[in-house]
C-alpha cells in the first residue's frame, strides 16, 4: 500500500510524517525507514527507526536512480515493512508531471515485497488527480 499525506508547505505533513513512523516503529515487526532531503528534524525520530538524508547521497539525480536505491534498500535489509518518504517533492527530480510514474513504481515494490509506504506530497489533493489510486490511500 502507498499512503500519501497531502497539503501545502508548512501544514506539518512533516510532523504527521514523525508521528506515523513512531508509532508504525513499535507496531511493526520489521523494520522502518524514513527518508528525509535533509538532516534537519530527524532528532525526533525513534532511534528504532533507520533515518536516510538524501543529502548524503548527492548522485541520485532522478527518479530511475531514486527506484534503484529503494531496491538496494530492500536487497540489503529483506526485513523492512514500511518506509516513509517525507516531501517527496524535494528529492531527485520528483514532480507533480511525473510523479504518478513515481507512485506506480512504489505500488509495484510495496506488492512485490510486502512493504508499506508513506508519502508526504506538498501538493493539494486535486493536484494528484492523474494518479491511479488504485493501491493508494490519501492519510487526510
Amino acid at each position: 500500500m502507498v499512503n500519501l499525506l497531502t497539503g501545502p508547505k508548512g501544514s506539518g505533513k512533516t510532523q504527521q510524517m514523525i508521528e506515523l513512523a513512531n508509532k508504525a516503529v513499535k507496531d511493526c515487526n520489521g523494520n522502518a525507514v524514513f527518508i528525509k532531503k535533509s538532516h534537519r528534524d530527524t532528532y525526533s525520530l525513534s532511534f528504532n527507526i533507520r533515518a536516510i538524508c538524501m543529502d548524503d547521497y548527492t548522485t541520485i539525480t532522478n527518479t530511475d536512480a531514486y527506484i534503484g536505491f529503494l531496491y538496494g534498500m530492500i536487497s540489503g535489509n529483506s526485513d523492512i515493512e514500511c518506509i516513509f518518504i517525507d516531501g517527496i517533492l524535494k528529492h531527485a527530480d520528483i514532480s507533480l508531471q511525473n510523479i504518478p510514474s513515481f507512485i506506480e513504481s512504489l505500488k509495484k515494490i510495496s506488492q512485490e515485497h510486502k512493504i508499506d509506504f508513506y508519502v508526504s506530497v506538498s501538493a493539494k489533493n486535486d493536484d494528484l488527480s492523474n494518479i491511479n489510486m488504485d493501491g493508494c490511500k490519501i492519510l487526510n
